[in-house]
């Protein structure tokens, strides 16, 4: 019985983080400290939270997709760069001491929740595209470095890669939008992948978040109203401050 409350609250908690996730940004600064919470070591955890970060993205991609937004073969480049910097942030975090990684977690879900919080959410529009020759080897080389950070933790990624792909490739919100989940879709497989190789993955419990984060990312995308976003980024601040205090004085 208890474990099945477990998983009917991830269901919950992977909800409100899709929703969040919609609204705001910033899913992950929820769902990986509450699996940490709830008894996983972190390196576990980390692996565990992918589950949701793969289906969420490919979901997006899809339907982007489907409306026939793409970036091809833009995306596929950024991605091969990002899955080799995922492959070496996915290492780090699995070898790195679980008392160590909660601290440089508490410190990134403060730093991002921060950055969500006061963020301007308009991009720059009506550019020409910059997506090759020079421009696409430094964000081949970029992506690289992306592709570490979201192997390692991956909390708050798509607020880097949405800024990059605008004021350096010049892309417009619908196509950096478009690319950031398709590539996310593929290095975080890449990252799952090894989490998994390693034993750091919990099936059950990620695969109960992921249900959550689809269906809040789907209600979120139909009932959220424009001036409720920063309500939401306030408390998610507040909560986020919270949990990174729990993780760094009260592991």
């Amino acid at each position: 019985m208890e474990e099945y409350l477990s998983l009917l609250f991830l269901v919950v908690i992977g909800f409100f983080a899709g929703v969040v996730n919609t609204l705001a940004g910033g899913g992950s600064l929820f769902t990986l400290p509450v699996l940490i919470f709830l008894g996983l070591p972190p390196h576990l955890a980390n692996g565990t939270n992918r589950i949701a970060i793969v289906v969420q993205s490919l979901s997006g991609a899809l339907g982007y997709r489907s409306k026939g937004v793409s970036s091809f073969p833009f995306t596929i480049y950024l991605g091969i760069s990002a899955c080799l910097g995922a492959y070496f942030g996915a290492q780090i975090a699995i070898d790195l001491d679980g008392s160590l990684f909660n601290k440089i977690l508490a410190l990134i879900m403060i730093l991002v929740g921060f950055l969500i919080l006061f963020k301007q959410k308009k991009l720059e529009e009506g550019l020409v595209e910059r997506l090759s020759g020079t421009y696409l080897i430094w964000s081949i080389i970029g992506f690289f470095l992306i592709g570490i950070y979201g192997g390692f933790i991956n909390a708050g990624i798509g607020i880097v890669i949405m800024l990059f792909l605008n004021r350096f490739n010049h892309m417009s919100l619908i196509q950096s939008n478009a690319t950031k989940v398709a590539v996310v879709f593929i290095y975080s497989t890449v990252a799952l992948l090894i989490f998994a190789y390693n034993d750091a993955v919990d099936w059950k419990m990620g695969s109960a978040m992921a249900f959550g984060t689809s269906f809040g990312a789907w209600f979120a995308s139909r009932w959220s109203v424009k001036k409720g976003d920063r309500v939401i980024r306030i408390a998610m601040l507040f909560v986020v401050v919270l949990m990174a205090i729990k993780l760094w004085f009260f592991e």
